[in-house]
């Protein structure tokens, strides 16, 4: 009788980084806790497996990772259920009662006006300032050759040039640095979930870290004023950028046209949610490329071929539908909207659940991306999975959100982003950094914690 040697299990295959997520209750301490730490350790793990779950924090809560509930949400009641106080509490004093924090009637004329501004002719006569921004990107990427550098910090460089050229190109006098690190600041400081929000403490409670960013908040919405003012002066340049859009716009039903006020704020919105958004979609983008060498090589074939040694235009996008998959694939993984909240105003029934008004309702995109009903192998690196855009369940993907409140500027960032990922694979190799994987937490957005290092070596 021959013994056979026993066969070795194979190791499991390597996975992106991703966060650990809740494997036990947390209550309001340790909810503060892992708020602080990361926003996305509140996911309980089971959140991945389950359509719905619930619970009580100080207020009753939550979380929707069923397409068909997320929809009624999302679209069908999409009035029954506004963005949470915290979001607003967060948001509001940075960007006023933009489009991205704005309810009701108040936010309808403002989305029918800014709308035309998006419009895919309008997106695609602002191309050549992203083909530029990838030119120099390459530059700056080409100084670390032989090296490693944090591309995080590159492309969020890139990606405000991009949308300080688009919503004030030219920009007198504007200090985009300046911006920059108030909108950074900002952010840092206001973003850590408070006690208080996760007890529910009504809106006038101060918040202690929000309190202290008022200056720096008053001088930033002062530059945008008098930019404003200025432009409104100026005569039309022959390529308008956001701004000129904005002033040019009124609301197709009532002709109401935007104040100052309400154009800086919605000007603010683009700035913030328009740069870091983008910047994180790329950094991330990159990392899975230096993860996966072999997709990364296939990219960077595809890339040489349209291409051929020039930075990628509007019209080469089509024509890159690789690069498009690996965007649309980091967005899923790392999406950089990955926690959305809303407060329910009236009863309802979600997967068989009553939800009350007044209770929280938390829309886990994390956990809703790498739902194991939803997806296969659902913590793996698989770009092909977005081939045929048909095969993916709408509401099983929500990077950008859905309803009449989907992301305004999502063409504009897809396009972007594909603009200057193409351009950077077709030039350079990335590769990992032993030990220097980046961690992703959540603190407004999903970022990498300790930044995005791979080595750089020209192709």
């Amino acid at each position: 009788m021959t013994h056979h040697a026993p066969i070795a299990p194979r190791p499991p295959p390597r996975m992106p980084v991703r966060v650990p997520l809740a494997t036990e209750p947390l209550g309001i301490f340790g909810t503060l806790r892992a708020g602080r730490r990361n926003v996305l350790e509140l996911i309980p793990d089971i959140a991945t497996r389950m359509p719905m779950i619930s619970g009580r924090t100080g207020k009753r809560w939550h979380m929707v990772m069923e397409p068909g509930a997320l929809k009624r949400i999302l679209r069908d009641r999409v009035e029954d259920y506004p963005k949470s106080v915290v979001t607003k509490l967060i948001l509001e004093p940075a960007i006023g009662d933009s489009l991205f924090v704005a309810e009701g009637a108040e936010w309808l004329w403002q989305r029918r006006t800014a709308a035309p501004v998006f419009s895919h002719r309008n997106v695609a006569a602002l191309a050549p300032v992203m083909t530029a921004a990838a030119d120099r990107a390459s530059e700056r990427i080409a100084r670390a050759a032989g090296r490693a550098a944090d591309v995080f910090d590159e492309m969020v460089t890139a990606t405000f040039e991009v949308i300080s050229d688009v919503t004030l190109s030219g920009g007198e006098g504007f200090d985009r640095a300046a911006v920059h690190r108030a909108i950074e600041g900002y952010i840092a400081q206001t973003a850590k979930v408070s006690l208080l929000d996760i007890i529910g403490a009504p809106g006038w409670v101060p918040r202690p870290g929000r309190v202290m960013s008022g200056a720096t908040l008053r001088q930033m919405k002062q530059v945008a004023d008098q930019a404003i003012d200025r432009r409104r002066a100026e005569d039309a340049r022959p390529l308008p950028d956001l701004l000129d859009l904005l002033l040019e716009g009124e609301d197709p039903k009532t002709g109401r046209r935007m104040t100052t006020a309400e154009l800086r704020d919605n000007l603010l919105t683009f700035i913030v949610a328009g740069h870091e958004t983008t910047a994180l979609t790329l950094a991330w983008s990159l990392y899975l490329c230096a993860f996966s060498p072999e997709v990364q090589e296939a990219a960077r074939a595809e890339a040489r071929a349209v291409l051929d040694g020039r930075a990628a235009t509007a019209a080469d996008v089509a024509r890159l539908p690789l690069t498009r998959q690996i965007v649309d694939e980091a967005l899923r993984l790392y999406p950089p909207a990955a926690f959305l909240s809303r407060t329910a105003q009236a009863r309802d029934v979600l997967c068989g659940r009553d939800v009350l008004p007044g209770d929280t309702v938390i829309l886990p995109i994390y956990a809703l991306h790498r739902h194991h009903a939803l997806w296969d192998r659902p913590d793996a690196f698989e770009p092909g999975r977005f081939a045929d855009p048909k095969a993916v369940e709408r509401f099983a993907y929500l990077p950008f959100g859905d309803g009449p409140r989907i992301c305004i500027g999502a063409n504009f960032a897809l396009q972007e982003a594909v603009i200057i990922l193409s351009t950077l694979l077709a030039r350079f190799r990335f590769s990992a950094v032993p030990g220097r994987d980046p961690r992703p937490v959540m603190i407004l957005t999903l970022r990498p914690e300790g930044g995005v290092w791979l080595k750089v070596d020209p192709v």
